[in-house]
Protein backbone atom coordinates (compact mmCIF):
# COMPACT_ATOMS: atom_id res chain seq x y z
CA UNK A 1 0.00 0.00 0.00
CA UNK A 2 1.16 3.77 -0.74
CA UNK A 3 1.74 5.72 2.58
CA UNK A 4 0.79 9.45 2.14
CA UNK A 5 -0.25 12.25 4.65
CA UNK A 6 -1.29 15.84 4.76
CA UNK A 7 0.81 17.94 6.35
CA UNK A 8 1.57 21.80 7.66
CA UNK A 9 2.67 23.65 4.08
CA UNK A 10 5.14 26.39 3.99
CA UNK A 11 3.76 28.78 1.59
CA UNK A 12 3.97 32.06 -0.37
CA UNK A 13 0.75 34.58 0.54
CA UNK A 14 -1.48 34.97 -2.13
CA UNK A 15 -0.02 38.57 -3.09
CA UNK A 16 3.55 36.92 -2.82
CA UNK A 17 2.83 33.59 -4.91
CA UNK A 18 3.88 34.94 -7.95
CA UNK A 19 6.72 36.26 -6.97
CA UNK A 20 8.44 33.58 -5.38
CA UNK A 21 7.33 30.83 -7.60
CA UNK A 22 10.02 29.50 -9.58
CA UNK A 23 10.80 26.91 -11.91
CA UNK A 24 12.83 23.75 -10.77
CA UNK A 25 16.21 24.09 -9.75
CA UNK A 26 17.55 21.69 -12.28
CA UNK A 27 15.73 23.26 -15.55
CA UNK A 28 18.53 26.81 -15.76
CA UNK A 29 21.39 26.82 -15.57
CA UNK A 30 22.55 29.74 -12.71
CA UNK A 31 23.16 32.33 -14.76
CA UNK A 32 19.99 31.78 -16.33
CA UNK A 33 18.73 32.04 -12.56
CA UNK A 34 20.29 35.15 -11.76
CA UNK A 35 19.01 36.65 -14.72
CA UNK A 36 15.31 35.45 -13.56
CA UNK A 37 15.58 36.79 -10.25
CA UNK A 38 17.34 39.81 -11.59
CA UNK A 39 15.35 43.02 -9.08
CA UNK A 40 13.05 39.99 -7.11
CA UNK A 41 14.42 39.50 -3.62
CA UNK A 42 11.56 37.05 -3.17
CA UNK A 43 12.20 34.77 -5.98
CA UNK A 44 12.51 31.22 -4.73
CA UNK A 45 15.83 30.80 -6.99
CA UNK A 46 17.89 32.70 -3.81
CA UNK A 47 16.86 29.30 -1.60
CA UNK A 48 16.91 26.40 -4.71
CA UNK A 49 19.71 28.19 -6.36
CA UNK A 50 21.87 30.62 -3.97
CA UNK A 51 25.18 30.78 -6.14
CA UNK A 52 22.99 33.65 -7.61
CA UNK A 53 23.93 35.77 -4.66
CA UNK A 54 27.75 35.18 -5.54
CA UNK A 55 29.48 36.41 -8.09
CA UNK A 56 29.47 34.65 -11.82
CA UNK A 57 31.24 31.59 -11.34
CA UNK A 58 31.12 30.45 -8.18
CA UNK A 59 30.74 27.02 -7.35
CA UNK A 60 27.42 26.13 -6.63
CA UNK A 61 28.29 23.05 -4.39
CA UNK A 62 30.52 25.33 -2.03
CA UNK A 63 29.70 25.36 1.82
CA UNK A 64 29.08 29.26 1.42
CA UNK A 65 26.46 28.43 -1.07
CA UNK A 66 24.21 25.84 1.04
CA UNK A 67 24.63 28.33 3.92
CA UNK A 68 22.99 30.94 2.22
CA UNK A 69 20.76 28.65 1.40
CA UNK A 70 19.41 28.91 4.94
CA UNK A 71 20.19 32.27 5.49
CA UNK A 72 17.84 33.37 2.53
CA UNK A 73 15.35 30.64 3.73
CA UNK A 74 15.05 32.26 7.50
CA UNK A 75 14.97 35.15 5.38
CA UNK A 76 11.70 35.02 3.27
CA UNK A 77 9.58 32.89 6.93
CA UNK A 78 11.13 36.22 8.95
CA UNK A 79 9.43 38.64 6.07
CA UNK A 80 6.51 36.65 5.81
CA UNK A 81 7.14 35.67 2.07
CA UNK A 82 6.86 31.77 3.20
CA UNK A 83 4.35 31.48 6.04
CA UNK A 84 3.87 27.77 7.53
CA UNK A 85 -0.40 26.52 7.75
CA UNK A 86 -1.62 26.12 10.94
CA UNK A 87 -3.26 22.48 10.31
CA UNK A 88 -2.15 19.79 7.99
CA UNK A 89 -3.65 19.73 4.85
CA UNK A 90 -3.78 18.12 1.51
CA UNK A 91 -3.56 20.20 -1.68
CA UNK A 92 -4.89 20.12 -5.33
CA UNK A 93 -2.79 21.37 -7.87
CA UNK A 94 -2.96 21.86 -11.24
CA UNK A 95 -1.15 22.86 -14.35
CA UNK A 96 -2.75 23.99 -17.67
CA UNK A 97 -0.51 24.26 -20.74
CA UNK A 98 -1.61 24.64 -24.52
CA UNK A 99 -5.34 24.46 -23.20
CA UNK A 100 -4.69 21.17 -21.42
CA UNK A 101 -4.98 21.09 -17.80
CA UNK A 102 -3.41 18.30 -15.63
CA UNK A 103 -4.69 17.50 -11.92
CA UNK A 104 -2.12 16.37 -8.92
CA UNK A 105 -2.59 16.30 -5.44
CA UNK A 106 -0.06 17.07 -3.03
CA UNK A 107 0.76 14.91 -0.67
CA UNK A 108 3.62 14.19 1.87
CA UNK A 109 4.64 10.25 0.97
CA UNK A 110 6.35 7.85 2.72
CA UNK A 111 10.46 7.76 2.41
CA UNK A 112 10.05 3.89 3.61
CA UNK A 113 7.45 3.14 0.53
CA UNK A 114 10.61 4.40 -1.98
CA UNK A 115 13.33 2.44 0.53
CA UNK A 116 11.28 -0.43 0.14
CA UNK A 117 10.33 -0.32 -3.56
CA UNK A 118 6.43 1.18 -3.00
CA UNK A 119 7.29 4.09 -4.70
CA UNK A 120 8.67 2.68 -8.34
CA UNK A 121 11.41 4.05 -10.10
CA UNK A 122 12.41 3.88 -13.88
CA UNK A 123 16.05 5.64 -14.04
CA UNK A 124 19.38 5.17 -12.65
CA UNK A 125 20.28 8.34 -10.65
CA UNK A 126 24.37 9.40 -10.07
CA UNK A 127 25.72 9.64 -6.67
CA UNK A 128 26.90 13.38 -6.95
CA UNK A 129 23.59 14.58 -8.06
CA UNK A 130 22.04 12.87 -5.12
CA UNK A 131 24.60 14.44 -2.68
CA UNK A 132 23.76 17.74 -3.68
CA UNK A 133 20.24 17.29 -2.90
CA UNK A 134 20.79 15.49 0.45
CA UNK A 135 22.78 18.69 1.44
CA UNK A 136 19.98 21.11 0.44
CA UNK A 137 17.76 18.81 2.45
CA UNK A 138 19.89 19.11 5.51
CA UNK A 139 20.86 22.10 5.91
CA UNK A 140 17.22 23.81 5.25
CA UNK A 141 15.38 20.22 7.05
CA UNK A 142 13.09 20.94 4.65
CA UNK A 143 12.04 19.70 1.39
CA UNK A 144 11.87 22.68 -0.81
CA UNK A 145 10.92 21.16 -4.08
CA UNK A 146 8.66 18.57 -4.83
CA UNK A 147 8.73 15.32 -6.76
CA UNK A 148 6.71 14.14 -9.53
CA UNK A 149 4.93 10.80 -8.74
CA UNK A 150 2.50 9.38 -10.81
CA UNK A 151 -0.48 6.84 -9.70
CA UNK A 152 -2.85 5.07 -11.94
CA UNK A 153 -6.26 6.39 -11.94
CA UNK A 154 -8.58 6.45 -8.84
CA UNK A 155 -12.34 6.79 -9.27
CA UNK A 156 -11.74 8.18 -5.57
CA UNK A 157 -9.45 10.54 -6.03
CA UNK A 158 -10.71 12.09 -9.35
CA UNK A 159 -13.92 12.97 -7.50
CA UNK A 160 -12.18 14.79 -4.94
CA UNK A 161 -10.16 16.39 -7.61
CA UNK A 162 -13.49 17.55 -9.88
CA UNK A 163 -15.61 18.49 -6.64
CA UNK A 164 -12.58 20.98 -5.56
CA UNK A 165 -11.68 22.26 -8.81
CA UNK A 166 -15.67 23.68 -8.29
CA UNK A 167 -13.92 25.43 -5.37
CA UNK A 168 -12.22 28.82 -5.09
CA UNK A 169 -8.33 28.51 -5.59
CA UNK A 170 -5.89 29.69 -3.18
CA UNK A 171 -4.01 30.66 -6.27
CA UNK A 172 -4.18 31.05 -9.31
CA UNK A 173 -1.80 32.79 -12.26
CA UNK A 174 0.11 32.39 -14.92
CA UNK A 175 3.75 32.08 -15.39
CA UNK A 176 6.13 33.99 -17.34
CA UNK A 177 6.12 30.86 -19.90
CA UNK A 178 2.31 30.94 -20.37
CA UNK A 179 1.25 27.94 -18.18
CA UNK A 180 -1.06 28.50 -15.69
CA UNK A 181 -1.03 27.22 -11.76
CA UNK A 182 -4.08 26.75 -9.63
CA UNK A 183 -3.49 25.67 -6.04
CA UNK A 184 -6.73 24.64 -3.94
CA UNK A 185 -6.54 23.49 -0.38
CA UNK A 186 -7.66 20.75 1.54
CA UNK A 187 -8.73 21.09 5.36
CA UNK A 188 -11.83 18.96 5.92
CA UNK A 189 -11.16 15.47 7.65
CA UNK A 190 -13.73 13.65 5.80
CA UNK A 191 -11.72 14.65 2.62
CA UNK A 192 -8.38 14.05 3.84
CA UNK A 193 -9.10 10.51 5.21
CA UNK A 194 -10.49 9.82 2.14
CA UNK A 195 -7.64 10.73 0.34
CA UNK A 196 -5.33 8.58 2.35
CA UNK A 197 -7.43 5.83 2.15
CA UNK A 198 -7.86 5.73 -1.73
CA UNK A 199 -3.62 5.60 -1.89
CA UNK A 200 -3.54 2.93 0.75
CA UNK A 201 -5.21 0.94 -1.59
CA UNK A 202 -2.62 1.24 -4.18
CA UNK A 203 0.16 -1.09 -3.94
CA UNK A 204 2.46 1.44 -6.11
CA UNK A 205 3.18 4.89 -6.99
CA UNK A 206 5.48 5.45 -9.82
CA UNK A 207 7.97 8.64 -10.02
CA UNK A 208 7.32 10.18 -13.13
CA UNK A 209 10.36 13.04 -12.50
CA UNK A 210 12.60 13.94 -10.05
CA UNK A 211 14.40 10.90 -9.34
CA UNK A 212 17.10 12.40 -7.56
CA UNK A 213 15.27 14.33 -5.41
CA UNK A 214 13.47 11.22 -4.17
CA UNK A 215 16.27 9.30 -3.45
CA UNK A 216 17.99 12.52 -1.48
CA UNK A 217 15.00 13.16 0.65
CA UNK A 218 15.09 9.01 1.59
CA UNK A 219 18.36 8.94 2.28
CA UNK A 220 17.77 12.18 4.74
CA UNK A 221 14.84 10.74 6.25
CA UNK A 222 16.86 7.43 6.58
CA UNK A 223 19.89 8.81 7.93
CA UNK A 224 17.74 11.12 10.80
CA UNK A 225 15.88 8.16 11.83
CA UNK A 226 19.33 6.34 12.69
CA UNK A 227 20.33 9.59 14.29
CA UNK A 228 17.17 9.92 16.57
CA UNK A 229 16.75 7.44 19.91
CA UNK A 230 13.31 8.62 20.19
CA UNK A 231 12.18 7.87 16.57
CA UNK A 232 8.68 6.38 15.91
CA UNK A 233 8.45 6.36 12.28
CA UNK A 234 5.34 9.36 12.09
CA UNK A 235 8.17 12.51 12.18
CA UNK A 236 7.88 14.60 9.39
CA UNK A 237 11.67 13.55 8.07
CA UNK A 238 10.22 10.24 7.31
CA UNK A 239 7.95 11.50 4.17
CA UNK A 240 9.46 13.66 1.17
CA UNK A 241 7.12 16.37 -0.87
CA UNK A 242 5.38 15.00 -3.88
CA UNK A 243 2.66 15.96 -6.35
CA UNK A 244 0.77 12.65 -7.48
CA UNK A 245 -0.71 12.73 -10.69
CA UNK A 246 -3.24 10.73 -12.03
CA UNK A 247 -2.39 8.49 -14.91
CA UNK A 248 -4.34 9.69 -17.25
CA UNK A 249 -3.59 13.45 -16.75
CA UNK A 250 -0.09 12.81 -18.10
CA UNK A 251 1.53 14.03 -21.56
CA UNK A 252 4.96 12.79 -21.74
CA UNK A 253 6.81 14.56 -24.84
CA UNK A 254 9.40 13.29 -27.22
CA UNK A 255 13.12 13.38 -26.01
CA UNK A 256 14.92 14.44 -29.27
CA UNK A 257 18.82 13.99 -30.44
CA UNK A 258 21.32 15.54 -32.36
CA UNK A 259 24.92 14.30 -33.18
CA UNK A 260 27.95 16.43 -34.13
CA UNK A 261 29.23 13.68 -36.93
CA UNK A 262 28.62 11.00 -39.10
CA UNK A 263 31.09 9.00 -37.95
CA UNK A 264 33.34 9.25 -40.60
CA UNK A 265 30.14 8.84 -43.04
CA UNK A 266 29.33 10.37 -46.04
CA UNK A 267 25.71 11.46 -46.11
CA UNK A 268 24.87 8.79 -48.49
CA UNK A 269 26.71 6.33 -46.54
CA UNK A 270 24.86 7.31 -43.52
CA UNK A 271 21.82 6.82 -45.31
CA UNK A 272 22.81 3.58 -46.63
CA UNK A 273 23.43 1.67 -43.56
CA UNK A 274 20.67 4.11 -41.61
CA UNK A 275 18.67 1.76 -44.42
CA UNK A 276 19.42 -1.58 -43.18
CA UNK A 277 17.29 -1.17 -40.46
CA UNK A 278 14.87 1.04 -41.52
CA UNK A 279 12.65 2.15 -44.69
CA UNK A 280 13.68 5.84 -45.43
CA UNK A 281 11.62 7.91 -47.10
CA UNK A 282 12.82 11.56 -48.26
CA UNK A 283 10.49 14.06 -47.48
CA UNK A 284 11.78 17.02 -48.01
CA UNK A 285 12.75 20.01 -46.77
CA UNK A 286 8.98 20.23 -44.54
CA UNK A 287 9.47 19.26 -41.50
CA UNK A 288 8.53 16.10 -40.39
CA UNK A 289 7.10 15.23 -37.18
CA UNK A 290 6.98 10.82 -36.18
CA UNK A 291 2.86 10.11 -35.92
CA UNK A 292 3.33 6.27 -34.56
CA UNK A 293 5.64 4.15 -32.59
CA UNK A 294 8.65 2.96 -34.77
CA UNK A 295 8.70 5.45 -36.73
CA UNK A 296 11.94 8.63 -36.19
CA UNK A 297 12.26 11.85 -38.42
CA UNK A 298 15.82 12.32 -39.27
CA UNK A 299 17.33 15.50 -40.45
CA UNK A 300 20.42 15.78 -42.54
CA UNK A 301 21.87 18.22 -45.32
CA UNK A 302 18.62 20.47 -45.42
CA UNK A 303 16.37 17.22 -45.69
CA UNK A 304 13.69 15.10 -43.69
CA UNK A 305 13.59 11.76 -43.76
CA UNK A 306 10.85 9.49 -42.37
CA UNK A 307 12.86 6.39 -40.94
CA UNK A 308 10.12 3.25 -39.91
CA UNK A 309 11.86 0.11 -38.26
CA UNK A 310 12.27 -2.63 -40.04
CA UNK A 311 10.62 -6.09 -38.20
CA UNK A 312 13.29 -7.50 -35.96
CA UNK A 313 14.44 -3.92 -34.61
CA UNK A 314 12.13 -4.36 -31.66
CA UNK A 315 10.36 -6.70 -29.65
CA UNK A 316 6.62 -6.05 -28.92
CA UNK A 317 6.48 -8.31 -25.92
CA UNK A 318 9.90 -6.90 -24.12
CA UNK A 319 9.57 -3.28 -21.82
CA UNK A 320 12.75 -2.39 -22.61
CA UNK A 321 13.07 -3.94 -26.44
CA UNK A 322 9.96 -2.23 -27.46
CA UNK A 323 10.90 1.29 -27.05
CA UNK A 324 12.04 3.40 -29.83
CA UNK A 325 15.04 5.28 -27.53
CA UNK A 326 15.88 1.33 -27.49
CA UNK A 327 15.61 0.61 -31.39
CA UNK A 328 17.33 4.65 -32.52
CA UNK A 329 20.20 3.73 -29.86
CA UNK A 330 20.96 0.56 -30.65
CA UNK A 331 20.98 0.29 -35.00
CA UNK A 332 21.80 4.03 -35.63
CA UNK A 333 23.76 5.79 -32.53
CA UNK A 334 25.60 2.40 -31.12
CA UNK A 335 25.69 0.44 -34.50
CA UNK A 336 26.20 3.53 -37.13
CA UNK A 337 27.73 6.18 -35.17
CA UNK A 338 29.83 4.59 -32.38
CA UNK A 339 27.96 6.39 -29.53
CA UNK A 340 28.09 3.63 -26.61
CA UNK A 341 27.05 5.77 -23.72
CA UNK A 342 24.57 8.44 -24.29
CA UNK A 343 25.33 10.13 -20.65
CA UNK A 344 29.15 10.42 -21.33
CA UNK A 345 29.67 10.81 -25.22
CA UNK A 346 30.65 14.77 -26.07
CA UNK A 347 29.37 14.13 -29.27
CA UNK A 348 25.48 14.14 -28.59
CA UNK A 349 23.46 16.59 -27.50
CA UNK A 350 19.34 16.37 -26.41
CA UNK A 351 16.86 18.76 -27.00
CA UNK A 352 13.16 17.83 -25.00
CA UNK A 353 9.80 18.12 -27.15
CA UNK A 354 8.96 21.41 -25.69
CA UNK A 355 11.05 23.33 -27.92
CA UNK A 356 9.40 21.50 -31.10
CA UNK A 357 11.55 19.84 -34.01
CA UNK A 358 12.29 23.78 -35.78
CA UNK A 359 15.12 23.53 -32.48
CA UNK A 360 16.27 20.52 -34.53
CA UNK A 361 16.77 21.89 -37.78
CA UNK A 362 18.39 25.18 -36.17
CA UNK A 363 21.24 23.23 -34.06
CA UNK A 364 22.12 20.95 -37.74
CA UNK A 365 21.63 24.29 -40.12
CA UNK A 366 24.05 26.54 -37.90
CA UNK A 367 26.52 23.62 -38.21
CA UNK A 368 26.28 23.01 -34.54
CA UNK A 369 24.95 19.63 -35.21
CA UNK A 370 25.54 16.85 -37.98
CA UNK A 371 22.14 15.24 -37.83
CA UNK A 372 19.21 15.02 -35.79
CA UNK A 373 16.95 12.06 -35.06
CA UNK A 374 13.68 12.66 -33.74
CA UNK A 375 11.57 9.98 -31.81
CA UNK A 376 7.85 9.13 -31.21
CA UNK A 377 7.34 10.02 -27.24
CA UNK A 378 7.06 7.04 -24.80
CA UNK A 379 3.86 6.77 -22.66
CA UNK A 380 2.74 6.49 -19.13
CA UNK A 381 1.78 3.19 -18.99
CA UNK A 382 5.50 1.99 -20.66
CA UNK A 383 7.14 4.08 -18.24
CA UNK A 384 4.76 1.82 -15.88
CA UNK A 385 5.55 -1.88 -17.57
CA UNK A 386 9.44 -0.85 -17.29
CA UNK A 387 9.23 0.64 -13.30
CA UNK A 388 7.24 -2.78 -12.83
CA UNK A 389 9.17 -5.22 -14.71
CA UNK A 390 12.28 -4.07 -12.44
CA UNK A 391 13.67 -2.24 -15.17
CA UNK A 392 15.21 0.94 -16.03
CA UNK A 393 14.70 3.35 -18.66
CA UNK A 394 17.72 3.83 -20.98
CA UNK A 395 18.78 7.26 -20.80
CA UNK A 396 17.05 10.40 -22.14
CA UNK A 397 13.85 8.95 -22.51
CA UNK A 398 11.38 11.09 -21.15
CA UNK A 399 10.26 14.68 -21.22
CA UNK A 400 7.37 15.89 -18.93
CA UNK A 401 5.93 19.13 -19.35
CA UNK A 402 4.98 21.40 -17.74
CA UNK A 403 7.44 21.50 -15.13
CA UNK A 404 6.01 21.38 -11.40
CA UNK A 405 6.48 25.30 -10.13
CA UNK A 406 8.84 25.05 -6.95
CA UNK A 407 7.77 27.55 -3.66
CA UNK A 408 3.80 26.76 -4.11
CA UNK A 409 4.69 24.17 -1.23
CA UNK A 410 7.52 23.58 0.99
CA UNK A 411 7.57 20.75 3.45
CA UNK A 412 9.25 20.87 7.13
CA UNK A 413 11.06 18.04 8.03
CA UNK A 414 10.59 19.37 12.15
Amino acid sequence: MATVKPFRGIRPPQNYVEKVASKPYDVLSSEEARQEAEGNEMSLYHIIKPEIDFPAGTDEHAPCVYDKAVENFAVFKKKGWLVQDQEDKYYIYAQTMDGRTQYGIVVAASVHDYLEGRIKKHELTRREKETDRMRHIQVNNANIEPVFLAFPTNEVLEGIIADTARQTPEYDFVAEDGIGHTLWTISDKDVISSITMAFEAMPYLYIADGHHRTAAAAHVGEEKAKADPNHTGKEEYNYLLAVCFPQSHLKVMDYNRVVKDLNGLSDEEFLDKVGENFVVEDMGAEVYKPEALHTFSLYLGGKWYKLSAKAGTYDDNDPIGVLDVSVSSNYILRDILGITDLRTDKRIDFVGGIRGLGELKRRVDSGEMKVALALYPVTMQQIIDIADSGNIMPPKATWFEPKLRSGLIIHSLD
